[in-house]
């Protein structure tokens, strides 16, 4: 096997190891893929201004997000159907975030449910996301699930008032409800070791795959549509669900999907605890503005008053930097641990976080910083 050194090896042997569906799923964009490129050259053509002579021995990652010391100012984005990736996923990724030191976020939509991660990964930091259902009493029991489980932060997502427009899912034949055809299940028999790996194991265990977090009654495999609606997905969202959230939920709030400055200091008014300035990975709408764009006003805006997280486009231990000296307090990372997950699983995942401290660390050796929050952009 060749020496995986970076995101695009890991990229590129995950593409190997998992169904094309699985795989465009997680890596692609949606209609054109313009955001996605979008996201690229925004990081791209951003430069840190480096201080020589510094006289540092050492470089210290570590900061105090939330109220919470964690190793970095980094997390695990929440990502729906990890559990897909390898067998048990949601719970090998909270392990793996365990072990560098940084919190992960566990989906609304994962596979396994968040009493079974927190059983199997009893010291991890959990935060959970989540899309409000159109049933606000069994929200509010998915919330308290969630809290009992000792998820300390809730970030509910609120860019998805309706499903994307990703093409490729319906080449594929990939989506939710799962529809199989011939050119699916051929694609599956290609990757006999994701198939005998993941899918069987699930089929032999547990039957085939569901959303774990919808209750009971209304949960269904990903083979079929979830017709519920009790448990259909609110697109009618608006800052006064927020206002009952921030009522309900006792623990930190964080809004993602911000890119507004008027929406930031909204969040700030209702009693959010922090925002994420996120294009939803350029996953969602094509002609969004890349969140490198938005967040030095956003944070200018709420300073003091928000916490500012941000996600969409890392692909290097250098992109966390580059948001964090545009005013970001840390950075969500998404497809980079699961393509360590798919790799190599829950110690795949880890050598990629680990990856991308070790990228961190070194910037900032050349950079002449101890710390992140002396990094200074340079002007454009």
């Amino acid at each position: 096997m060749p020496m995986l050194l970076n995101a695009d090896d890991y990229r590129s042997r995950a593409r190997q190891m998992l169904p094309r569906g699985l795989f465009d799923y997680i890596d692609r964009g949606t209609e054109d893929e313009t955001a996605l490129s979008r996201l690229r050259a925004s990081l791209d053509g951003i430069t840190l201004m480096p201080a020589v002579l510094a006289g540092h021995s050492k470089r210290d990652l570590d900061t105090t997000l939330l109220g919470a010391r964690i190793a970095a100012p980094l997390a695990v984005a929440p990502t729906a159907l990890a559990g897909l990736v390898a067998h048990d996923g949601e719970t090998k990724l909270a392990r793996a975030a365990s072990r560098v030191g940084i919190p992960v976020c566990i989906s609304t939509q994962s596979v396994t449910t968040i009493e079974t991660i927190r059983r199997g990964a009893p010291d991890a930091k959990l935060w959970f996301q989540l899309y409000v259902w159109r049933d606000r009493d069994l929200t509010a029991r998915l919330l308290e699930r969630a809290r009992n489980c000792g998820c300390d932060n809730l970030l509910v997502t609120v860019d998805t008032p309706v499903s994307p427009n990703r093409e490729y899912n319906q080449r594929n034949g990939f989506g939710i409800p799962f529809t199989p055809s011939l050119r699916s299940v051929a694609d599956v028999a290609r990757h006999p070791r994701w198939l005998f790996g993941v899918l069987m194991r699930y089929l032999l265990g547990e039957g085939i795959p569901t959303y774990g977090h919808y209750p009971a009654e209304f949960r269904t495999a990903i083979t079929r549509p979830s017709v519920a609606e009790a448990v259909r997905l609110e697109h009618r969202l608006s800052w006064d669900d927020m206002r009952w959230l921030r009522d309900v939920w006792p623990g930190r709030l964080t809004i993602k999907g911000v890119l507004a400055v008027r929406d930031a200091e909204t969040a700030a008014a209702v009693g959010a605890d922090a925002i994420v300035v996120s294009a939803h990975g350029g996953r969602n709408l094509d002609c969004l503005p890349a969140p490198a764009d938005c967040v030095p006003a956003i944070a200018a805006a709420v300073q003091g008053r928000l916490t500012v997280l941000a996600d969409s486009g890392v692909r290097r231990g250098t992109d966390v930097l580059k948001y964090c000296a545009l005013g970001a307090d840390a950075v969500l990372v998404g497809r980079l641990p699961l393509w360590g997950l798919a790799v190599g699983g829950e110690q795949g995942a880890e050598a990629v976080l680990r990856m991308i401290l070790r990228e961190m660390d070194t910037a900032m050796a050349f950079l002449g910083v101890a710390r992140v929050a002396e990094l200074k952009m340079q002007p454009r």
